[in-house]
């Protein structure tokens, strides 16, 4: 059986990614992200089902700085919509309740609902970690702000659902597998993603990434983050719409070696049908 590496304890969005993209496969919580890649790598795990970014909060922190040195390599993306529900004990309600304990991205992204209810926000390490501890202290003034799974997960009543300040709260993960060949061109639409450096010279930048406008290549990311400890040592993570072995985008990573130190792909995988505003699992 596929066996699904996550960030995160059981009942995070994570979990929730890796169970709706992957139904018939098992999972394996970790700590960390850098111990979910290390699962895949020693083949404790097949794959790994990583959050890039999200639609409120922005890009995930670590993963930029993770991704460029793995050797594992992007096969796929998931679009998960965000869905935070409040939950207690059984017999808690939300008028006896005084704390709300969440992920401080979770906690943000309830902003309104928290107010608007006088909860105090306290600050978890981890959603699904929120509702664990919830059931634990047996305390029907603590609630925690976690995905619908967590209260399944551990024995907790919902109290509100979909309780997020945003209808469009999406978050975009990447499966990361052992290097293998690239899916062949032709069958769908694909992105590719990938890291480069420029070249240490006046308009770099400007002149790496012409390529891809003249041959009529979408861009869809373009991020940059230092590295080496360096204000001029910058790296750019970039996803855009095509195949490598497709002449428009052949052509432009051709023209981007010409002003870049460095250029790795990170993969190429099939385009997820959320980001042309389908709705795929």
């Amino acid at each position: 059986m596929t066996r699904v590496a996550y960030q995160g304890e059981p009942g995070a969005n994570s979990h929730m990614a890796a169970i709706e993209a992957f139904p018939e496969a098992g999972t394996l919580a970790c700590a960390t992200f850098e111990d979910a890649f290390a699962a895949v790598t020693s083949g404790e795990a097949d794959l790994a089902m990583i959050p890039i970014d999200n639609t409120v909060a922005g890009r995930v922190a670590d993963i930029h700085l993770l991704l460029p040195d793995t050797s594992l390599q992007i096969i796929g993306e998931h679009f998960l919509r965000i869905r935070f529900s409040l939950m207690g004990i059984p017999g808690a309600t939300l008028e006896g309740a005084r704390e709300v304990h969440s992920h401080v991205h979770a906690l943000a992204q309830c902003r309104g609902f928290i107010r608007e209810h006088g909860l105090t926000p306290v600050v978890a390490g981890d959603t699904a970690g929120s509702a664990r501890e919830v059931a634990e202290w047996a305390d029907p003034a603590k609630l925690s702000i976690a995905p619908p799974l967590a209260a399944e997960r551990y024995g907790l009543t919902v109290l509100a659902s979909d309780i997020e300040d945003h209808r469009h709260n999406t978050t975009r993960f990447v499966v990361l597998a052992p290097p293998r060949e690239y899916p062949q061109a032709g069958g769908g639409p694909f992105v590719t993603s990938f890291v480069f450096r420029v070249r240490n010279i006046p308009a770099a930048l400007y002149k790496a990434l012409g390529g891809f406008a003249t041959n009529g290549v979408n861009m869809t990311r373009l991020e940059s983050y230092m590295v080496e400890g360096k204000f001029a040592a910058t790296m750019f993570m970039v996803d855009v719409e095509g195949h490598p072995d497709e002449p428009p985008l052949a052509r432009a990573l051709e023209e981007l070696t010409f002003f870049s130190t460095e250029l790795r792909i990170l993969g190429v995988f099939p385009a997820h049908p959320r980001r042309f505003g389908g709705h795929g699992a």
